[in-house]
């Protein structure tokens, strides 16, 4: 699971009705995420059920998106978060989620487009926006969007409603989403900036190494792009566990560094 489309189920659990009982698909924390993908914090209020169609941490029923062995009707909200892509026929498998949601349901779901081949165990589909909005074609209601550049997102999110919506929270939900968008594209072109200049960092670090044996102030420098190579790693650390705007100037860096 990826840190974004973690902050949008928190967002859809603050912002949407949420019925119970909650069922995640492909609950599966696997090896390197455990704890991490957990989405249970986000509804510790509710019944929520993990489902996959294996065992393991964060599984608590073992059952098949082709043919969920669940009542008609039986589900107030459904999770389908970075899954879809390793399932066979995620047609069916959304008709088989608009089959056991309520009346009232609601199903939440997100895949990917731009990202690599990642098999658990295999890996099926890379999904546009529009394949999102066919296959939540049989929801009265239902709103589509992506994370990423618009001809090649990395993320696709898709919310079907089982039942009509009121215009203002629909309206409110596209507000919402449209904010935390920027702050997620922020985030990502800091993030960019902060590699690039890291990779600058490394560039010269190599030099100095080559040559501070044949100069006295070449130690001291050195130690000086150590440190500034460690805060930048910080930051970057920071900025990948919140959607604090961080104000960070790349022309001012690269210029401390032509003294």
């Amino acid at each position: 699971m990826r840190e974004s489309v973690k902050l949008f189920v928190k967002l859809m659990s603050e912002l949407l009705p949420i019925s119970e009982p909650i069922y995640e698909f492909g609950s599966l924390q696997v090896f390197g995420q455990e704890g991490f993908s957990d989405l249970r914090p986000f509804f510790s209020d509710k019944r929520y059920i993990g489902a996959d169609f294996q065992k393991g941490p964060g599984v608590d029923a073992i059952l098949n998106l082709h043919d969920i062995n669940l009542p008609l009707e039986s589900v107030g909200t459904i999770l389908i978060i970075d899954t879809l892509e390793h399932v066979e026929y995620p047609w069916k498998a959304i008709e088989e989620c608009d089959r056991i949601l309520k009346p009232n349901g609601i199903l939440i779901m997100t895949s990917v487009m731009n990202f690599k081949i990642h098999s658990y165990p295999n890996d099926y589909w890379r999904f546009t926006p529009e394949a999102f909005k066919s296959l939540l074609k049989t929801f009265p209601k239902s709103f589509v969007d992506f994370l990423g550049e618009e001809s090649f997102p990395h993320t696709i999110l898709g919310i079907g409603f089982k039942s009509s919506i009121s215009e203002n929270l629909f309206g409110i939900l596209r507000e919402k989403l449209l904010d935390w968008k920027k702050d997620i594209n922020k985030k990502k072109k800091i993030q960019e900036e902060l590699l690039e200049v890291k990779n600058e960092l490394l560039k010269i670090k190599v030099q100095f190494l080559k040559f501070k044996r044949y100069h006295r102030h070449f130690s001291w420098i050195y130690k000086l792009l150590l440190i500034l190579e460690l805060n930048l790693s910080k930051l970057s650390l920071k900025m990948n566990r919140n959607l604090r705007r961080v104000k960070i100037s790349n022309w001012k860096i690269r210029n401390i560094l032509k003294w």
